[in-house]
């Protein structure tokens, strides 16, 4: 859920990375980070979980404008992408705004990508949300392997919905910045047309 800080004028939105181990996740937030944190981002935080990594950081663009006469904040997460993380996902999706699914374009990761967008749905119900009532965007990811899976297969496995589809490739940064920005106005869009949610705080 966005909310309201009147003391700093700004709107708050949580947008959450979510999707298989190694996706590419991590790769998204960092690229994002190094690019954008002499433009009002705080540092970055990393929770280790074994192999697997949670990381966030807040970010106030300068190019967002406003709503409700306020400045946009964003906080960017991503969720640990190792089933047994499972906990930890549903926590960090509790009042999310919006969602980028980062999907591995590897042909052996097929399954692992369905597997994390179903426990996406799931995760979403028990907040008591539905992908269908939420923004989302789909970052197909590693498109520069050889044997990447191609977009058409990814959106009959994965985007029953049509929802937007940014192809990728994170460790080079193509489709880092445009990913970001397409959920973020989608978000923007909504709030600024009162269908999401908005607490306030003094």
């Amino acid at each position: 859920m966005a909310f309201l800080n009147r003391s700093m004028a700004e709107v708050h939105c949580k947008i959450v990375y979510y999707g298989p181990g190694f996706g590419g996740k991590t790769t998204n937030l960092e690229w994002i980070f190094s690019r954008l944190s002499n433009r009002g981002a705080v540092d970055m935080t990393r929770i280790s979980t074994g192999r697997d990594r949670t990381l966030y950081f807040d970010l106030l663009p300068l190019d967002l404008g406003s709503i409700f006469g306020y400045r946009t904040r964003l906080h960017l997460y991503t969720v640990p992408g190792q089933p047994r993380y499972n906990a930890s996902r549903r926590i960090i999706l509790q009042g999310v705004d919006g969602i980028v699914f980062v999907a591995d374009s590897h042909p052996e990761q097929l399954f692992w990508n369905r597997v994390s967008f179903e426990n996406l749905r799931q995760n979403l119900l028990l907040t008591s949300r539905t992908l269908e009532s939420i923004p989302l965007v789909m970052q197909y990811n590693k498109r520069d392997r050889h044997d990447a899976v191609a977009v058409d297969q990814l959106n009959r496995l994965l985007n029953g919905r049509a929802w937007p589809v940014y192809p990728s490739i994170a460790t080079e940064g193509q489709g880092v910045l445009e990913t970001l920005k397409a959920i973020v106005g989608i978000v923007v869009g909504e709030l600024a047309r009162g269908k999401c949610e908005v607490a306030t705080r003094v």
